[in-house]
């Protein structure tokens, strides 16, 4: 097995593979191209991302910037929103649900490297995947790393850091993420709808 199906396959490889570096440069460029157009251009803005992402569901709307590694990697459902400033590093598959909502400066890592200090020296690496469910709201700055799986209607808060899996129907905050409680009917009450 080389080190790029070893990289694909989810097992321990080295870092410097030429195919990843021209999947890398080419992901580089498209996102170049995404950032510098004009916000009004959803045509276009639509069809680079057709190009750059994995899968793209519908009514898909990421604000730029945005970075991502390959972009091949990703896959989004219906009804996904991501804000400005979002980085996605998706070495490892990264797969969003419907109606996915992700607050500005987030970021999710796919890949990881060796504690032992003469593996990181030999330049060993693994890409672990991200999972994310539908309905899942990610508060601005969050970080979710690679290896986790987040259940359907789960919101985690504001500046966390993600690096265990999390249950559907709960708030998780922190750093480390846990759970705070689950979300409940009481929820349905925060906000004023104000009159009819």
């Amino acid at each position: 097995m080389n080190n790029y199906e070893k990289a694909m396959s989810g097992y321990v490889f080295k870092r410097g593979n030429e195919v990843l570096a021209e999947k890398r440069m080419r992901a580089k460029d498209l996102c170049f191209r995404y950032n510098c157009l004009l916000p009004s251009d959803t045509e276009n803005r639509a069809a680079i991302m057709d190009e750059m992402l994995g899968r793209k569901g519908e009514n898909c709307l990421i604000i730029s910037p945005f970075f991502c590694d390959y972009g091949e990697f990703i896959t989004v459902g219906d009804n996904f929103f991501m804000n400005y400033n979002c980085k996605i590093l998706d070495g490892g598959k990264v797969t969003f649900g419907n109606d996915v909502l992700v607050g500005p400066d987030c970021t999710f890592v796919t890949p990881s490297h060796p504690l032992d200090p003469g593996q990181r020296l030999e330049g060993l690496e693994i890409f672990l995947p991200i999972t994310v469910g539908n309905n899942v709201w990610f508060g601005a700055g969050v970080t979710v790393l690679g290896g986790v799986t987040i259940g359907d209607n789960t919101v985690i808060a504001a500046g966390s850091v993600v690096t265990r899996d999390i249950p559907a129907n709960c708030l998780a905050a922190g750093v480390p993420c846990r759970v705070i409680r689950e979300v409940n009917e009481k929820d349905r009450d925060k906000y004023p709808f104000g009159p009819e």
